[in-house]
């Protein structure tokens, strides 16, 4: 593991641009910029030398659980008397780390903090921001298995849903550091007016919240964060109670890179406290958020009132939930919907957004294809990812009582034909659950659960499935199963959601291949590891200059 960066060099100055950014200006189109970049690969824990190392790097890992960390508020460590603790959702008497409890003061300062930076973090040539991206993703992929280990023990997260968390962390800093040159350097294209010279420049908006969740607590915690830095915002990032220890890794590897100081700040504490004064403070331009409709629609309201000394309407990028469905269809291959089906489910104990919690099956197959599913989704048994299980526990107390309350619900609404069964004795496991015969309409069909609970439901033919997949409030994932053309090109126009995958699984998106975001109450739609993305943290200025 690597020494965090000194004093000195968190507040240096931003370096001179290195060979790699240098590179990456050359091309004079975004698809020439963008050419060089592929997501990373994932491990292979099945090879011998791989396992043994993920093995190590839990165990490094574990010798590290239960430090204090600090709070990181404009280059200066803050630490507090008043503690909050994260902890192992496998053993939840064990600590992985202890933090400061911040309150409204500590957000008022790091606002304050990030507003000072911004005088001069604008003004850095986008090459040179972009720069630390590229420095921070080589950080990340020597670190690689040491942050996924730290998912494991903090989060729940298997082997490899960590090793992809951390992957996609790498993408989003590679992607956006590319990204970010095209909006800075390639001509805006305007229709020619003779007598003007006319251009149209990006600038930055200004302090930003962060206020990522707990499930992708490396990706999506460094996509929201660095996409508003590179695009020249400073930012405070307050992370979700469960992953904050992986959310101050960021920082350590943002250290590392040479950030200036204030440019990241880093504020843990309760969300009511600590993110609503960050989403209300006068001087913030914009709140990132990625979590639950309830949070996200709450931090809508309160962002679009004025408060006193405000002089823009703040701008709020929020990505909230789905109830996300895969259809199959009569002529699917049954073999690729079922395991499709199970590991959309049941992947990182169903709480993803993305996971299908919804699978709508064609009469004509809905026997066949449910005995298949409950023969699959019956081999997965939870146990402790840190010893290598593909399904770990769910991540706190209160998402265990939310998802077993569910579960009782489900028992009036279908039949139980698989798992239920739920143990606190030692962490928060539940097994894999599914209940067929459910109604379109019933509780477990249209709220979202975040847990393995799967509903099944039947459908006449494929536009009933199609119109009860549609009947639902959020519109984030989706999947068909056919091998129909005419039925493929029905889902791409009719199936109402922002990522819509065809046979195949419907969780798993690729930054830079799989734009992400959803429509309706699943938010505002901002793909994320798109080119659009970076629109959020900038605002156009149109120039015109008259000629001689």
């Amino acid at each position: 593991m690597s020494d965090p960066a000194t004093e000195s060099q968190r507040a240096a100055a931003p370096a001179a641009v290195t060979e790699s950014a240098a590179r990456s200006t050359e091309p004079e189109s975004l698809e020439a910029r963008l050419a060089d970049y592929a997501p990373e690969t994932y491990h292979d824990f099945s090879d011998p030398d791989t396992k043994a190392r993920m093995e190590a790097a839990i165990d490094e890992v574990e010798s590290q659980l239960g430090r204090e960390y600090p709070n990181r508020i404009g280059g200066d460590d803050v630490r507090l008397e008043e503690k909050q603790r994260s902890t192992n959702p496998a053993d939840p008497e064990q600590v992985v780390g202890v933090f400061p409890r911040g309150d409204e003061a500590h957000a008022d300062r790091a606002v304050e903090a990030a507003d000072e930076a911004f005088h001069a973090w604008r003004d850095v040539p986008a090459v040179d921001r972009a720069d630390f991206l590229f420095r921070a993703a080589d950080i990340m992929r020597r670190r690689r298995l040491e942050l996924a280990a730290w998912m494991v023990w903090e989060v729940g997260k298997a082997w490899a849903e960590a090793d992809a968390d951390v992957a996609e962390a790498i993408d989003f800093c590679d992607y956006y550091a590319r990204l970010m040159m095209h909006y800075a350097y390639d001509p805006y294209p305007l229709a020619e007016y003779p007598p003007e010279e006319d251009e149209v420049v990006y600038l930055p908006l200004g302090p930003g919240a962060i206020i990522p969740p707990w499930n992708f607590p490396l990706a999506i915690t460094t996509g929201m964060t660095v996409a508003a830095i590179v695009a020249g915002n400073p930012v405070v990032l307050k992370p979700a109670g469960e992953a904050m220890t992986i959310a101050w890794k960021l920082v350590e590897v943002m250290d590392e890179a040479g950030l200036p100081a204030g440019v990241l700040n880093f504020v843990t504490g309760p969300g009511t406290v600590v993110g609503r004064r960050m989403v209300e403070h006068p001087l913030v331009r914009f709140v990132s958020f990625t979590g639950s409709k309830q949070v996200g629609l709450e931090i809508v309201e309160r962002a679009a009132v004025r408060q006193p000394g405000q002089m823009w309407i703040k701008r709020v990028i929020a990505e909230m939930g789905g109830k996300d469905a895969i259809i199959v269809d009569a002529d699917a291959d049954l073999d690729e919907a079922v395991e499709g089906v199970a590991v959309s489910a049941f992947g990182y104990q169903g709480q993803k957004c993305s996971a299908c919690s919804r699978a709508i099956v064609d009469e004509a197959i809905y026997d066949e294809f449910l005995r298949r599913l409950v023969q699959r989704a019956g081999r997965i048994e939870p146990g402790k990812v840190t010893e290598g299980a593909w399904m770990g526990p769910v991540v706190s107390k209160s998402q265990f009582d939310k998802v077993t309350e569910y579960i009782e619900i489900g028992k009036n609404e279908g039949a139980l034909v698989l798992g239920s069964k739920a143990d606190d004795s030692e962490g928060w496991f539940i097994q894999p659950t599914i209940f067929a015969g459910v109604d379109p309409r019933a509780r477990i069909a249209q709220e979202e659960i975040f847990g393995p609970v799967l509903a099944v439901i039947e459908a006449k033919d494929y536009d009933d499935a199609l119109a009860i997949a549609n009947d639902t409030e959020y519109g984030l994932t989706g999947g068909v199963y056919t091998t129909d053309p005419e039925k493929i090109e029905r889902a791409k126009r009719e199936f109402h959601v922002g990522n819509l995958y065809i046979n195949r699984k419907c969780t798993g998106a690729l930054v830079g291949v799989h734009p992400f975001g959803g429509f309706q109450m699943s938010g505002t739609d901002s793909k994320a590891g798109g080119k659009d993305y970076l629109l959020f943290f900038l605002q156009p200025k149109s120039i015109a200059r008259k000629k001689d």
